[in-house]
């Protein structure tokens, strides 16, 4: 019998953190028990008053009491579950259409708007999942209102301009709602599935295989990621670990043979990373396969976490993890938000993964996950017939009906893309991939999905076309500024009365579900930054499939200085300068051309500001900050010691660690020179990790020490007690402040103004230099 690995004191930590105590907390706060096997709400019996509004406790009380057994009833699979739905239908679709379609001029409309403001802010007030639910109705009633407004009062045009960027607006905006709707069905009841425990038997655990893929990337990136694996809590026989080497290189090679693990290569790359792990599929054979990322640093206690859903459902195949990047993306770093608003990938682990888990809908992502060897066999290994191969795979998986699970608990961390350029280009191929799979293996068609599955993935896919919508919105008011076009033909107190309730509803409604992971107004920031590069390969793709390759995502390296790219920013300006003038023929409009229809001219110049200031934030985006380390400092609070010559010693505590040095924080008054020789002892609870370094820096109370080479072993070890912490990344997620629409309003107007500045500071800048550099510029010689 093998000895049970050791737990690990820090594990507990790790399992209290994704084992909170019922009842469990939902996105948007609010308190309800779930079961774990339950695809769908679980009904509460217990009474949940905590939060609900003072002045009718009981009132709420006994509304979710009997809404919550009514759902129990709806869910059960039984003639009178069915007979209840129908009816249920039967009465909300005529009240529905009532709503959406009555027709009312502006003063009811007004009163209505106005109305529906009041009791959606008042709802929005008290923590309440039937409250939440109530959100999203009314959003979806107040967007199908105008959608509905939009195509049967709006469109009547009088010359071909208008209808031209008239339909243009529209199709914008019918995507955007259809996108909406799919949004709301995919995360409107998150599963927040829980770890299952592995049986104490250990004779039972399965054996597996850890495949860490490789191309081009520097040793120094892989290494953590390997010693990382190295060091999981599982039987030392029923787990192997391969270095996916397609760059076949020597040095890997022999860190592969000093650190015991195996280095794995082939003949050529086709397929690029799925044919990689397609090719060692064919000679290894563990039950289960962990794929990681190689800047994907996995905690030791990955495996204990996420094996036992496996143990539990015989159809799993497939369990994914958070993408967790402890170094700032490019959003992050050059617009100084690094833990202080969602970044753009926290959505999609936080809330819409889990959204989908309720569905049987996860997605594959290529990496920090877990897939069963016999179920990714049967659909031929990774999916090559697209360049987004992870997503692809778990459609395969889904149509022959198995299932996949999601645990939100972070077990992996990584290096975020570090320039702009690097981002979008991986944006890109995401953009193209899921272009391909809408092209070659639609979800909406084929054999094996449920509806719920169908919905996720048609979502997932849609989601990438949203370059040419949003390049519409950002110049939808120019073609009435430049070329007096009316795009919507209604009066411009009309289009606030309805519009307006259409964009509130939307923005509480998602601001209550998703407010954790995603700020307000954020969305068209990221969005209106790749627009213009995601179009051209989402149409092509739609066209052609098989165009396009997969292209690696550079990580790791430096930006010895602050600049701007360009290359990447000449769609921004181009927008700039056509906004900028627009706003000036708005002005000569509003004083002199059109001052017959003031209210529409004043419409689009608002419109026309708010696109001002998405697109200098875009700007902001594209002015690379320098980034001066090679190895990223990650904030991690460990009791520490410094043992000088002569045995002095020193207690202290880390600040950031990284695998090149550490910070620390050192009692006030102390002096200590530079490259000082030092030991450094790190602490948790009975066991402790010695390495040894120089002073590089001493202040008042902190000190950073740079650490010697260290042998493989030694590295190992500090891996090991660091970044593989099983508690290494649970206090660091999800760790920005809850939405609050104004303020972040605020941000965005003040991120837009400083953006449009730096770059007019810069490109005079520039230009100046590159005239200073011309030819005719330098003097001639008279002779």
């Amino acid at each position: 019998m093998n000895s049970r690995p050791d737990p690990q004191p820090e594990l507990a930590a790790t399992q209290a953190a994704a084992l909170p105590p019922a009842p469990a907390t939902l996105a948007d706060g609010t308190p309800i028990p779930t079961e774990q096997n339950a695809r769908g709400p679980a009904a509460s019996e217990q009474p949940r008053l905590a939060g609900l509004a003072s002045w009718v406790p009981w009132l709420w009380y006994y509304a979710e009491r009997q809404l919550t057994r009514f759902a129990r009833l709806l869910d059960a699979d039984n003639g009178l579950s069915r007979v209840l739905t129908w009816l249920l239908l039967a009465v909300m679709l005529p009240v529905s259409w009532v709503v959406i379609s009555a027709p009312l001029e502006l003063w009811p409309q007004t009163v209505f708007s106005v109305g529906t403001f009041a009791l959606a802010l008042a709802l929005s007030r008290t923590p309440s999942r039937l409250l939440t639910l109530a959100l999203v109705l009314m959003s979806l009633l107040a967007s199908s209102r105008y959608m509905y407004w939009r195509i049967t009062d709006t469109v009547a045009f009088d010359n071909a301009l208008d209808i031209a960027f008239g339909t243009g607006l529209l199709m914008a905006e019918f995507y955007a709602f259809v996108v909406l709707l799919l949004g709301y069905a995919q995360t409107i009841w998150p599963l927040q599935r829980k770890p299952a425990a592995l049986p104490e038997d250990m004779s039972l655990w399965p054996s597996i295989d850890i495949f860490i893929p490789t191309y081009n990337e520097p040793l120094s990136v892989v290494r953590p990621t390997t010693l990382a694996a190295l060091a999981l809590d599982w039987p030392r026989d029923k787990i192997n670990v391969y270095v996916l080497d397609d760059g076949r290189r020597e040095e890997f090679a022999q860190f592969c043979a000093e650190a015991g693990v195996t280095h794995v290569t082939r003949a050529d790359n086709r397929h690029a990373k799925a044919g990689n792990i397609n090719a060692a599929l064919k000679n290894t054979s563990g039950e289960y396969v962990a794929i990681f990322d190689c800047d994907h640093v996995p905690t030791r206690s990955f495996l204990q976490l996420t094996l036992g859903w496996f143990l539990k459902d015989p159809r799993l195949a497939m369990l994914q993890t958070p993408h967790h990047f402890f170094s700032a993306d490019p959003f992050e770093k050059n617009l100084k938000t690094f833990k202080q608003v969602p970044n753009e990938g926290e959505l999609f682990y936080g809330l819409v993964q889990d959204g989908n888990d309720l569905w049987n809908a996860t997605f594959f992502c290529g990496s920090c996950a877990v897939i069963k060897r016999g179920p990714l066999l049967e659909v031929g290994g990774v999916a090559v017939e697209t360049v987004t191969e992870d997503a692809h795979t778990a459609l395969k998986l889904h149509r022959l009906q198995y299932n996949t699970a999601y645990l939100a608990v972070p077990q992996a961390a990584g290096l975020a893309t570090e320039s702009l350029s690097g981002h979008v280009g991986q944006r890109i191929r995401w953009a193209r991939g899921m272009a391909q799979i809408f092209r070659v293996d639609n979800p909406l068609f084929g054999r094996g999905l449920n509806l719920g599955q169908r919905l996720c993935y048609l979502n997932a896919m849609m989601h990438f076309f949203y370059g040419l919508p949003r390049l519409v919105f950002l110049t939808a008011p120019l073609a009435y500024l430049f070329f007096e076009a009316h795009v919507i033909q209604a009066a411009a107190a009309m289009i606030a009365a309805y519009s307006l309730p259409h964009l509130v509803h939307a923005s509480m409604a998602n601001t209550r579900m998703q407010g954790k992971f995603r700020h307000s107004f954020w969305n068209e920031v990221y969005e209106a930054v790749l627009a213009w590069y995601i179009m051209r390969p989402t149409l092509v793709a739609v066209i052609n499939p098989k165009l396009g390759k997969f292209n690696v995502t550079p990580k790791g390296g430096v930006i010895e200085k602050e600049f701007v790219d360009y290359a990447i920013a000449k769609p921004y300006l181009i927008l700039l300068v056509a906004n900028v003038i627009g706003l000036g023929f708005g002005v000569v409009r509003l004083g002199w051309w059109n001052t017959h229809e003031l209210q529409t001219v004043v419409l689009n110049l608002i419109w026309t500001v708010y696109n001002l200031i998405i697109i200098g934030a875009s700007l902001a985006v594209s002015l690379e900050s320098r980034q001066m380390r090679n190895t990223h400092r990650i904030d991690m609070r460990l009791p520490a010691s410094l043992r000088f010559e002569g045995d002095r010693t020193l207690v202290c505590e880390t600040h950031d660690i990284s695998n090149a040095g550490v910070g620390l924080r050192v009692p006030a008054g102390l002096e200590v020179a530079r490259h000082t020789k030092v030991s450094l002892t790190l602490y948790q609870d009975d066991q402790e990790c010695t390495v040894s370094g120089r002073v590089a820096a001493w202040s008042k109370d902190s000190a950073g020490v740079v650490l010697d080479p260290m042998t493989v072993a030694q590295e190992a070890e500090f891996v090991k007690f660091t970044f593989a912490r099983a508690d290494a990344w649970v206090k660091s997620w999800g760790t920005a402040r809850q939405d609050a629409p104004l303020q972040a309003l605020r941000d965005v107007i003040v991120l837009g103004a400083q953006g449009i500045r730096k770059i007019l500071v810069y490109a005079s800048a520039d230009a100046g230099r590159y005239l200073a550099a011309r030819p005719w510029r330098k003097k001639v010689d008279p002779q």
